[in-house]
This record gives C-alpha cells, structure tokens and sequence, in this order.
C-alpha cells in the first residue's frame, strides 16, 4: 500500500481518523468534493445531515473505484458542513458509520472538518473531498 496511518506519540488519538498519513506512492488521484446526489444527480436524504454524509462518503467510494483506488488509498479526508456545530458530531458519526457499514470498511485518513455558510445548492449539507496515493 502507498498510504500508512499513524497516530505519532504526543498527539490525541482520535476514533474516527488519524493524525497522519505517510504517501510512498507516485499516482495522485484527487477527488472533486462529493456531495449527497446518486447516479441521477438527485439529492439523498434532504435535511438529514446522517443520510447526507452516507452518501458522500458512497460517492467518494465511487469515485475512488473509477481511478482504480479505494478508502485503503486516501491521504487526506476534506468534510464541509454547512452550519457546523458541535452538536452536529453524532449525525457526522452516524452517518460515516452507515457508510462504513455499506463500504465495508473504516475510512480514517487524515481529515479535515470545516463549516461553511453554504454549499453549491440549499439542499446539500455536506461536501466531502479526498486525496488518494497509488504505487
């Protein structure tokens, strides 16, 4: 594998990620911001934040396969939550969970979580993004 994950000694080790990620691949594959739609560009789970990540994180699985990659591969995680609040973390949980489930696997690459004002339309509450290393 291109990607190792650790959690080096003096920082928190986190559940649902890792602190960092060692690439030794040589292909980049970058993942454009994915967002709740399925194959027909309809939006999944309107004004359910849980429903909205499963999806994202689907997609990104999806997009990963058609480069010939998969979560193994992921460097990096970028989730943008519009409105973002604490309060918000057990629907993002949930949600990476469900995901996690559907997958078969626990994505926990580096991530970044931002809030945002909006996304590209009012119904998309969440926008994951992902970088991946290939040997």
């Amino acid at each position: 594998m291109a990607i190792t994950l650790t959690n080096p000694m003096g920082l928190p080790e986190i559940d649902v990620y890792r602190q960092v990620s060692v690439a030794t691949g040589s292909k980049l594959v970058f993942v454009a911001g994915q967002v709740a739609w399925d194959a027909d560009g309809v939006t999944i789970g309107e004004g359910d934040l849980a429903a909205q990540v499963e999806q994202c994180y689907v997609n990104v699985a999806t997009a990963l396969a058609g480069a010939g990659a998969s979560f193994a591969d992921v460097a990096k995680l970028n989730v943008h939550v519009v409105g973002w609040t604490p309060d918000k973390m057990p629907l993002l949980l949930e949600g990476i969970s469900r995901a996690s489930a559907r997958l078969g696997t626990t994505p926990v690459p580096p991530a970044t979580l931002l809030g945002v004002a909006a996304l590209d339309v009012p119904e998309h509450l969440v926008e994951v993004e992902a970088t991946a290393v290939l040997d």
